[in-house]
């Protein structure tokens, strides 16, 4: 069998392929994207898309699933929570071909906007959970973890973390397994139409399948018990094990790979053999609560952080009292300046240049530009979740009336209006709202990688496909059409006069931006631009766009060339006519 290196991600992928998935349905999200990313590799056995949100993803997932097929659904952990209403219901309903759920949680946030515990919503929807320590085993739990699906008619969560999800390790390959394929649908409105009647019976068979399930929980292999040393004991999962077996490689460990429900009698069983138990999981104390409530003594998280990652010198510390070398003080090391910026010409400098400038209220949303929030452009004011900028400056207007209208805008990207921002919009125009609507269009899901989208006209596949007309979606939810407006983002005098009269309009009205993000147009033949330092009078006009290709040198700014591509939008801000094209010498 062939060895290589792959991430978890990657392995995950792999193992939708080996064990027979034909449907994969996702919306991009940092940890999670490059799961599909790498399914559609797999393109002509696995049919792949990226879903307009993770709602959509999984009712997609769910269709296939009672239509018979191998499925897998994968999002971010804040996804789930956008998926979470047909989950509950699916875990009545039950599947009829294998449905795995790929949820990947963020610890310490590196990518997130909040740090949850997805193995909460196991326990919450009553259905199984798997959490692979290593790529192999996120390889081989996505075929355990549709065999559960198959065998018990349930949902199956396989949980991922951002280290399991980006860190490679060695994986066997195989070869794709035969399974059986759907021949026709089978109506069972008992069994997959939740009406109220229908429902009360189903949830009989879900408490009879957690008891099944409690059953399995108690001889399945995926839960490993590793006798060593008596003195400790220890009871982790997912990339926990990995920082135990490091720390305490003589400790005795019982490694669950199915996190819930949990073995009950084997733990009880293990806790009699070992002096001191410690329960070892990255954020909720979720394992330590239910191990807790059988009556058994353990030091978890009266120890342990319950905050960000785990890690090594964590654990030395925590369970051993043993020192480690104190971390870099980020802080204060001596090292050039690097914040947060937004691309040297990126089509979104221009719009927060100007809200900053004219001293707007500005709901943000989830995307690249949430950097407009970051020095010097400064010009963002919430962030809560996808989507929430269009009913959140609705909400502003209605909280404040006319002490904010005309200084309120929503700013969303085209990737996030069409994963949860319509619905909002819909709601400004239905209740007679008058905010008014920035949509960020650079034609791309620019945060996460430049996934595709509605908005690009090629699916995930690499088909060509519709390209939703933004414009026309604005009109046709009740936008009137002189409200709507299509402006080039890079010309700062349009753009300050559209969102001028835009705000003080008594209706709804939507601003819509029309350059592509300059990452998707690399061939892109702009002029570069530089100083003339005879006219720079350092008056530091250009620093406050926030370029990364300006800089000061001395007395002066200065413009990389390497870095410039010519968006002009500097050019533009300049009183002193000291920025030109490159070689103009007028």
């Amino acid at each position: 069998m062939e060895k290589v290196l792959l991430s978890g991600n990657e392995a995950i992928a792999r193992g939708a392929y080996e064990y027979g998935v034909t449907v994969a349905a996702a919306y991009p999200g940092t940890p999670s994207t490059e799961i599909l990313e790498n399914i559609a590799k797999y393109k002509d056995d696995i049919y792949c898309e990226w879903s307009t949100n993770e709602k959509v993803a999984m009712e997609v997932a769910i269709g296939a699933a009672f239509g018979g097929a191998r499925v897998l659904v994968a999002m971010k952990h804040v996804g789930l929570n956008v998926a979470a209403d047909p989950f509950m219901t699916l875990s009545y309903t039950g599947v009829n071909g294998g449905l795995v759920i790929v949820v990947a949680d963020d610890p310490s946030m590196h990518s997130s906007q909040n740090e949850q515990d997805s193995r909460q919503y196991a326990r919450f929807g009553k259905v199984p959970i798997l959490e692979p320590s290593d790529s192999q085993e996120a390889k081989d739990f996505m075929g355990k973890a549709l065999e559960i699906s198959e065998k018990f008619d349930t949902p199956v969560l396989l949980r991922s973390t951002m280290r399991i999800s980006h860190s490679k390790t060695v994986v066997e390959l195989g070869a794709r397994g035969e399974f059986p394929q759907p021949e026709k649908f089978e109506r069972k409105p008992d069994k997959f139409v939740m009406i109220p009647a229908h429902a009360r019976k189903r949830h009989v068979d879900v408490e009879e399948r957690i008891k099944k399930l409690k059953e399995f929980a108690e001889k399945t292999e995926l839960n490993k018990i590793e006798f060593n040393d008596s003195k400790i004991g220890i009871i982790t999962a997912g990339i926990s094990y990995q920082y135990v077996k490091e720390v305490l490689p003589q400790a005795s460990i019982f490694k669950l790979g199915l996190s819930y429900p949990l073995p009950e009698n084997r733990i009880k069983g293990f806790a009699k053999k070992v002096e001191t138990l410690y329960v070892v999981e990255e954020l909720d104390p979720f394992l330590e609560e239910q191990i807790r409530a059988m009556g058994i003594e353990v030091i978890g998280k009266d120890r342990l952080p319950l905050l960000y990652e785990l890690d090594q010198g964590i654990l030395r510390e925590k369970l051993l009292g043993q020192t480690y070398p104190e971390p870099v003080d980020m802080e204060n090391i001596q090292l050039p300046a690097r914040p947060p910026a937004l691309c040297p010409g990126c089509p979104h400098r221009g719009v927060f240049y100007i809200l900053k400038k004219l001293g707007l209220v500005v709901t943000g949303d989830i995307g690249c530009y949430t950097l407009g929030v970051v020095a010097p452009l400064s010009a963002m004011d919430t962030t809560v979740c996808m989507g929430a900028s269009v009913g959140m400056a609705f909400g502003l207007e209605l909280a404040l009336k006319d002490k904010i209208k005309g200084k309120v805008v929503g700013v969303i990207g085209d990737s996030t209006f069409i994963h949860s921002g319509i619905t909002g919009l819909i709601d400004i125009v239905y209740n007679k709202g008058v905010s008014t609507i920035i949509i960020l269009d650079n034609r791309t899901t620019g945060m996460t990688g430049h996934q595709d989208n509605p908005g690009t006209g090629r699916t995930l596949m690499g088909e060509e496909t519709h390209q939703l007309d933004l414009a026309k979606l604005c009109k046709s939810i009740g936008i009137k059409h002189e409200n709507v407006r299509v402006i080039n983002p890079y010309d700062l005098q349009e753009t300050m006069q559209a969102i001028q009269e835009e705000v003080i309009k008594l209706e709804p009205s939507v601003i819509i931006t029309n350059q592509p993000c300059v990452l998707i147009e690399k061939g892109k033949a702009w002029d570069k631009y530089q100083v003339d330092e005879e006219k720079c009078r350092n008056c530091g006009m250009c620093f406050k766009v926030g370029c990364p290709a300006i800089y000061r040198d001395g007395d002066k700014a200065k413009i990389n060339e390497i870095f410039c591509v010519g968006c002009s939008v500097c050019e533009q801000v300049c009183k002193f006519d000291a920025i030109k094209k490159a070689g103009d010498e007028s």
